[in-house]
């Protein structure tokens, strides 16, 4: 398997990832409970692109990556240059929702080098045809969720036990996780000399 489910993956060991009644049986502490509710909040916060706030988020994105370029509207052909597939991005997040696009704004305020590097490709001998990064973007975020599993009420699995434990530590544990899984498939990407149509290939799997 070439695309993202197989990059991800990588990051977990595939038994320890799997849902077992006997990681059920544990316990919170109050502040891990608190930030992991938060967190499900989140994630249930689907992309609204009749929201001010979220168009506002989008905008920034748009300014973090192009600052020298004004953008002509909310839909417009020019998204297609960040890696959305088409003019108008709100469609791309039906399959993650709001989060994705923080997850994405998180990368470029807090690693600037990280998010320029990742959005355009430098470095490394890249392909012809490259993966479209916000579209890569939001199936980063859907696979961290999913294997951390992160819509039970408790993850069960070992991973997702794990994090709840750094959760607890850090809030901003997941959009950290991100950005490290984000850097880890382009890596991957590399080292595989995948393609477009190969990325393309499995995700519509």
């Amino acid at each position: 398997m070439v695309g993202p489910r197989a990059w991800i993956g990588g990051l977990f060991n595939r038994s320890a990832n799997r849902r077992n009644e006997r990681f059920h049986d544990y316990h919170l502490t109050p502040p891990q409970e608190e930030r992991l509710q938060r967190l499900q909040e989140r994630l249930q916060t689907p992309f609204d692109e009749s929201r001010p706030d979220h168009q506002a988020a989008l905008r920034d994105l748009w300014r973090i990556a192009f600052p020298n370029v004004v953008l002509n509207g909310m839909i417009s052909e020019q998204w297609k240059d960040m890696g959305w597939q088409g003019p108008n991005p709100s469609t791309d997040f039906r399959g993650c929702g709001f989060i994705s696009l923080e997850n994405l704004l998180f990368l470029a305020k807090n690693y600037p080098a990280s998010f320029q590097r990742l959005l355009f490709k430098q470095g490394g001998n890249r392909a012809t045809w490259e993966y479209p990064f916000a579209v890569a973007g939001i199936n980063v975020s859907f696979m961290l969720i999913k294997m951390l599993d992160l819509f039970s009420e408790k993850p069960r699995c070992l991973p997702g036990m794990n994090f709840v434990r750094i959760l607890g530590e850090d809030e901003a544990a997941f959009d950290v996780l991100y950005c490290v899984a984000f850097e880890m498939m382009d890596a991957q990407w590399l080292a595989m000399h995948a393609s477009y149509m190969e990325f393309n290939d499995d995700t519509e799997k």
